[in-house]
């Protein structure tokens, strides 16, 4: 990759966050941030095949969020799959050979490579992974995953911790 290619990347994903930023200020609402966040980057990201969301929805358990692309796995235990590794270690992946990886899901049986970012919100708790994949082989490297980090970063801090779940409500007496 030359620096030209370099630059280029690091112009398009700094472009990228700041249409983001723009887009979503004052926005708390997951859905309309991941689904904007993908929207986006799926149509900066020319080599990507698919781009969106697995949202973390029980302990070791992701679940298909917004996207754009073809159907994707609706659902990933984080011990499969390069989605799995992200949630399971909170590490970035970058692959540049799908098959070659261990335990690989071929939700779409032409992708070749992938990356993948963990999501946090304000908190730090793991909310989701961001999902790139391509047809092409070794489509992503180290300017990416730096690239996709920030506008994670971003992303993350746009997300409030979820709410604690309602109790039962007090049963009706009559006075």
């Amino acid at each position: 990759m030359t620096k030209a290619d370099t630059a280029a990347k690091e112009t398009s994903y700094r472009e990228a966050r700041v249409e983001l930023a723009a887009l979503l200020d004052g926005v708390d609402d997951p859905i309309v941030v991941m689904a904007s966040a993908a929207a986006v980057l799926h149509q900066r990201i020319e080599r990507a095949s698919w781009t969106g969301f697995y949202r973390v929805v029980a302990p070791g358990l992701l679940r298909i969020g917004p996207y754009q692309g073809p159907p994707g796995c609706l659902e990933i235990p984080f011990d499969r799959g390069v989605c799995g590794a992200a949630a399971r270690t909170g590490k970035s992946q970058v692959v540049s050979d799908v098959h070659a990886f261990p335990g690989h899901i071929a939700c779409d049986a032409a992708a070749r490579s992938e990356i993948v970012v963990p999501v946090r919100d304000r908190e730090g708790e793991l909310v989701a992974v961001l999902d790139v994949d391509s047809h092409q082989p070794a489509a992503f490297d180290d300017d990416d995953r730096l690239g996709l980090e920030s506008i994670v970063a971003l992303i993350g801090g746009l997300l409030k911790p979820p709410s604690p779940e309602p109790g039962p409500s007090a049963p009706h007496t009559r006075p």
